[in-house]
């Protein structure tokens, strides 16, 4: 594992889900963090590290925000649900077009030792039920559902492949492309979050009738920020010039399965369970391989559904809410 201790790391979108819990690992393996935000506060305090406000869409501000850094995470990106990307689905491309190109070039041109880049899983082309795999990402059009912030994704990509190996004097880049990732400081706002925080949120709030978007059947493979974090810092780690690589659990479950297990573990019983197709729903089933996480990294995720969904309703219930959330008895 790299060692971080008294290097100088950025991490890019440090008020982020992502950033949040990358910036305490980092803390805690003794890093000189430097963390951004925008229009967000932190989502939790961040001890010794240097929070700094820019807007990572100017490339004065990207230049301040990696001078003198040894190391750069991008976690910076504009996201929403599947409401608001079908109703508005280029709100999340041009910030996100801009936050990444610039903070690449500046990385580059400051003498950045190496980058990482965090894509998505939903970049990827359908595959059906067959779990996809890191060489097929340009294979095929990613799902409409995803058009347009796949091919944001994937031309940050290229520009991350470009950099390490297109170039005279290249900066060594790493790619990580995670599933659905959930844990603490997760959104929960129910405009903006993703399927398993919107679920678990209804399940903590007891909501009745209990409503589900879509039918239930999507399949998603799902992965506790912990173990993602450890993936994430095994890719930087490696020694590869260039790096592209799934970091997932490997195992899919429906969002009746989700839902199901999020019942059991907080104790809701009887709930009146309503699933609703006429809302949106994004991909059917994805499936990501994780066998070049296993065979590269020697990663594998450790946390199951049962004990990842039980430690992140129990930070939920921590944490001051609207009316309505149920105190665990």
């Amino acid at each position: 594992m790299q060692d971080f201790a008294g290097r100088s790391v950025l991490i890019a979108g440090g008020g982020g889900f992502l950033g949040t819990n990358l910036a305490l690992r980092l803390l805690a393996m003794g890093a000189k963090l430097r963390v951004t935000i925008h229009d967000k506060p932190l989502k939790t305090e961040l001890p010794g590290a240097e929070i700094m406000k820019v807007d990572l869409r100017r490339p004065e501000d990207c230049a301040r925000a990696v001078a003198e850094m040894d190391y750069v995470f991008i976690a910076a990106a504009q996201t929403a649900g599947a409401a608001v990307m079908r109703a508005n689905p280029l709100s999340q491309v041009t910030p996100n077009v801009l936050i990444n190109t610039l903070l690449l070039d500046a990385a580059y041109v400051a003498g950045v030792k190496r980058l990482l880049f965090v894509s998505s899983g939903a970049a990827y082309p359908p595959t059906g039920d067959r779990a996809v795999s890191e060489g097929e990402m340009f294979d095929g059009e990613p799902y409409d559902a995803y058009y347009s912030v796949a091919w944001m994704k994937r031309y940050a990509e290229l520009l991350c492949r470009t950099y390490a190996t297109k170039i005279a004097k290249p900066m060594s880049t790493v790619v990580v492309r995670p599933s659905n990732i959930y844990g603490p400081h997760d959104k929960f706002d129910y405009a903006t979050s993703h399927v398993t925080a919107a679920l678990m949120r209804r399940v903590i709030e007891r909501l009745a009738p209990l409503e589900v978007w879509g039918t239930g059947n999507d399949v998603r493979d799902l992965i506790y920020i912990d173990d993602f974090i450890d993936g994430l810092l095994a890719a930087f780690s490696s020694d590869q010039q260039h790096l592209e690589i799934n970091i997932c659990s490997g195992k899919g479950h429906s969002v009746r399965q989700i839902l199901k297990t999020l019942l059991e573990v907080d104790g809701y019983s009887g709930a009146d369970v309503r699933y609703d197709p006429t809302k949106p729903s994004t991909i059917p089933v994805r499936l990501m391989d994780n066998s070049a996480a296993r065979r590269l990294l020697g990663f594998e995720a450790k946390i199951d559904l049962v004990e990842g969904f039980r430690r992140t309703m129990k930070w939920y219930r921590s944490q001051p809410h609207p009316p309505g959330v149920i105190k665990p008895a």
